[in-house]
């Protein structure tokens, strides 16, 4: 039955299928600037990687992170990458009764045909999604259990902060950023090719291993106390160091990727073409593990971004371009960015967006800058916090008057809606703290209503319940429970709606406490919860990011029946609203993110205090302990560049208006 050659395609056996499926063009492939290279295309060393997004493709194709380590691999002259996302449940059912394996969108390859299958988790909730892709594609579920010939599975992204959740089902962990990881990776598994592959799987991993900057799970023994608790994680090979350092790329303008974005063929979560402006940084808000673990700020030069907006709009055609950072207007350079752009497309249909902006960095230049092209989308800021003290508690340094200040400027030019969003469950919260969202939303709408003299504001209330990650000063709090969070929320929605004059334009959306539980449990789990996951997986877990395939109900009875069988006192709430002392040893303590842990609890105790700590970038360093330890340094400007040579494509120069979108 197996005659197929390897990288063969499979899409012969996939075409009936799809006339069976709801959306069936997620699985076609062949988007704009998409690549599908010769599966020979190194000779016989070809190192194959298939990139995993284990959600939907609509999620996935857009994602930043997948699409740059896409084109890093492309250009290698003896490498090739193709893409493979989460099929839903209906697919998966016809792929298992037709014998279809998990397949990539590219050259619709057999996932198990590639050297490496690189997953890349930018939230926990995607974990059961990987299972799903391991067994459609013949791979082991269990690391244990694969042999010489089996893919190898990296994880990586956010999510691959605390490697150990994942430990049974990964074969490896690369931390940190991608773009110089997985070229390491290639090169050294196409050394092992060429040497005969010496040692087999085993020795790959060994080597992997050794190189201090990949995680393998299999060459660490894990001890615990009789309470539950780690005693200490430790390996067993020699060479293989007892923490692993992460990845940090520096001078983002050596890497100005993605170079060609891809254009997706269905609909997708962000239709627009994006370029990172800055990756880190130093802000310092607690509860921020993006924050904590991309430092130090390294900002991409104005020309840089100025070049790659040029190439990409042409690649693509998009009309929208997103400036991304984890806080976009904090670049040191971002007035000049933002006219430097209006002005070049000025009288395009090209629009610019900063999809996160903080209220103390937001003014109303830049608002303008941004709807130049006429686009007026809705502005959101994040408080985060209710109340003055539970900012201060998380170091969010926005007083109500910034954002009243921020919010009458947007009203009085021009715009109607406002989006806040808040956390509910943070450290040290009481429902007063909860309650003042109300009190603020109402003063937003006041405040509209007053500089516009118009009565259509609106102002919608977005609320989260926080999880506390590893890597942050809140790693060892106990989180709210579920209960807890709905209780403070429904207290908050009557009181927004006790007030009818102001009520009534207040729109409120938000989450209850029970997605965050899960995801606490897996974000702070260790390797014993990997049972947990399986058994909700072999229950019928899918898509745990989505609403309407969540089950609470069925991750707490899975969770019981695995945790049942530990010899450990250990069940959900041990892993989520457990306090944890300064002392423990963490599950992830085996990851070297460059934060000393006692500068982490410094900062808890701060936080305790409600001391405020400023952003690095402009005072004094407070000793976090990243450069000194990845050899890094914040790189900033200004650069004192501007958008040159600047040609004006909408003033007399349609031509050149109408080259841009007809070269897409």
């Amino acid at each position: 039955m197996h005659t197929r050659t390897a990288g063969a395609s499979l899409f012969a056996d996939l075409e009936p299928l799809l006339e069976q499926v709801s959306k069936p063009i997620q699985y076609v492939g062949g988007e704009l600037n998409s690549t599908v290279k010769d599966w020979n295309v190194g000779g016989e060393h070809t190192v194959r990687w298939a990139l995993m997004y284990p959600d939907a493709y609509e999620v996935g194709v857009p994602n930043q992170g997948s699409m740059i380590l896409y084109e890093v691999l492309n250009e290698c002259p003896d490498a090739l990458a193709e893409r493979t996302y989460a099929v839903w449940p209906d697919m998966e059912a016809l792929m298992r009764s037709a014998g279809v394996s998990q397949f990539t969108v590219d050259g619709h390859r057999a996932v198990g045909d590639f050297d490496v299958l690189g997953v890349s988790f930018s939230t926990e909730l995607g974990y059961t999604n990987l299972l799903t892709a391991l067994d459609l594609a013949g791979i082991p579920l269990h690391a244990r259990d694969r042999v010489d010939g089996d893919t190898i599975v990296i994880a990586g992204g956010h999510a691959a902060f605390n490697p150990e959740t994942l430990a049974d089902f990964v074969d490896a962990a690369i931390i940190g950023d991608g773009e110089e990881a997985v070229l390491m990776v290639t090169a050294l598994i196409r050394a092992w090719k060429s040497e005969g592959m010496p040692g087999g799987r085993r020795e790959l991993l060994l080597r992997l291993a050794r190189t201090g900057g990949v995680y393998v799970p299999a060459f660490y023994d894990v001890s615990y106390l009789p309470d539950g608790r780690i005693q200490r994680i430790a390996p067993t090979e020699h060479g293989v160091p007892w923490r692993v350092s992460k990845h940090t790329v520096m001078d983002l303008d050596a890497w100005p990727y993605p170079k060609q974005p891809l254009v997706p063929l269905a609909e997708s979560v962000h239709e627009r073409m994006s370029v990172e402006i800055f990756r880190g940084c130093t802000r310092g808000c607690r509860f921020c593990q993006a924050g904590m673990i991309t430092r130090p700020v390294r900002e991409r030069s104005i020309t840089g971004i100025g070049e790659m907006v040029e190439k990409g709009l042409a690649a693509t055609g998009f009309e929208e371009v997103g400036l991304l950072s984890l806080s976009s207007a904090d670049h040191s350079e971002i007035a000049d960015i933002t006219k430097g752009l209006a002005d070049r497309y000025e009288g395009t249909n090209t629009g610019l967006s900063l999809p996160s902006t903080r209220v103390d960095a937001f003014n109303i230049d830049l608002a303008n800058e941004l709807t130049r092209n006429g686009r007026r989308s809705g502005l959101t800021f994040a408080p985060e916090g209710g109340s003055e003290r539970i900012r201060k508690v998380i170091n969010k340094m926005v007083t109500e008057d910034d954002l009243i200040t921020t919010v009458s400027a947007a009203y009085g030019a021009g715009w109607r809606n406002v989006k806040l969003y808040f956390m509910c469950g943070l450290p040290t919260e009481t429902d007063e703290d909860v309650l003042q969202i109300a009190e603020l939303a109402k003063r937003v709408i006041e405040t509209g209503r007053q500089v516009s003299g118009r009565k259509d504001i609106r102002c919608t209330v977005s609320i989260g319940g926080f999880v506390p990650k590893p890597h942050t000063p809140f790693q060892w709090v106990g989180q709210l429970s579920a209960d807890e969070t709905d209780a403070r929320l429904t207290k908050l929605r009557d009181a927004i709606r006790s007030d009818r004059r102001l009520g009534s334009s207040i729109g409120f959306r938000y989450h209850d406490g029970k997605p965050g539980i899960v995801e606490g449990l897996l974000s702070r789990g260790d390797r014993r919860v990997g049972a947990v996951i399986e058994q909700v997986w072999r229950d019928g877990g899918r898509f745990d990011g989505w609403s309407e395939h969540f089950s609470y109900d069925l991750w707490m009875a899975s969770a019981q029946t695995a945790f049942a069988a530990s010899e450990w006192p250990i069940d959900v709430d041990w892993y989520t609203t457990r306090e944890r002392e300064e002392s423990e040893f963490l599950p992830w303590d085996v990851v070297d993110s460059g934060l000393d842990k006692e500068w982490l609890w410094q900062d808890w105790l701060d936080a305790l205090d409600e001391t405020e700590v400023d952003d690095c970038r402009w005072t004094p360093c407070f000793d976090c302990g990243v450069c000194p330890q990845m050899n890094t340094e914040i790189e900033i400007g200004p650069t004192g560049k501007v958008l040159l040579p600047l040609t004006v494509l909408g003033a007399g120069r349609a031509t050149m208006a109408e080259q841009a979108h007809t070269h897409a």
